[in-house]
């Protein structure tokens, strides 16, 4: 059984000398993914790297970030219990598949080499583990990266435009597969992204950012 959890951005406002880029005051219910929109130079990925502890000093901010009613504004990054998943799947190439998918899994817990294959079936590739991920495609690094970020046990997800550089059947694939993982797992989600398909396949509200 998951743990619902709930993340709000309590009257965030990022800014860029005079400019204010991004105001936003609202919450992400349990397996709901937020799609924020907007053209390049918006404010989608510095939106993103508020929640995720690691603005740039160029911007200045003010708001909290709440992760079930727990102010996480002020932690380090890696304390936060935050996931991401970016354009390029960012796979370790010193680590097999299954080095990958076990990097970021809790000590604690089951067999970790059980829960590995476990995954990889879950994503269809099941006998996959000692793969050099080089020798991937690039629906099967996309597969391997959500994975990991699931095993990893996060309480809420970022996207950054994580479909971007599939080409047009992988993309449709992949956003079937993320969204119902996220809506299986109960994670709350704010996806970033230009593309308006990503927002209907998301399947929730949707905030325009203008340029």
């Amino acid at each position: 059984m998951t743990t619902p959890h709930r993340l709000e951005l309590r009257d965030v406002r990022i800014r860029l000398g005079d400019k204010t880029l991004v105001a936003l005051d609202t919450e992400i219910a349990p397996g709901e993914v937020l799609t924020v929109m907007g053209p390049s130079g918006s404010g989608k990925s510095t939106l993103l790297a508020y929640p995720a502890g690691f603005l740039a000093p160029a911007f200045q901010a003010s708001g909290r970030v709440l992760l079930d009613d727990r102010d996480i504004t002020a932690l380090p990054a890696e304390r936060r219990g935050i996931g991401l998943l970016f354009q390029d799947p960012l796979l370790f190439p010193h680590l097999s598949v299954a080095g990958n998918l076990r990097f970021g899994m809790p000590r604690a817990g089951a067999d970790k080499a059980a829960r590995v294959e476990q995954a990889l079936a879950h994503i269809g590739l099941a006998g996959f583990g000692e793969r050099d991920p080089a020798t991937l495609s690039g629906g099967q690094k996309a597969r391997v990266a959500l994975m990991r970020l699931l095993l990893s046990a996060p309480c809420a997800v970022l996207l950054d435009e994580p479909f971007s550089k599939l080409d047009t059947h992988l993309r449709q694939e992949m956003r079937r597969l993320v969204f119902e993982r996220l809506r299986e797992a109960g994670l709350p989600s704010l996806l970033v992204t230009h593309d308006r398909e990503d927002a209907e396949a998301a399947g929730g509200r949707v905030i325009e950012l203008s340029s």
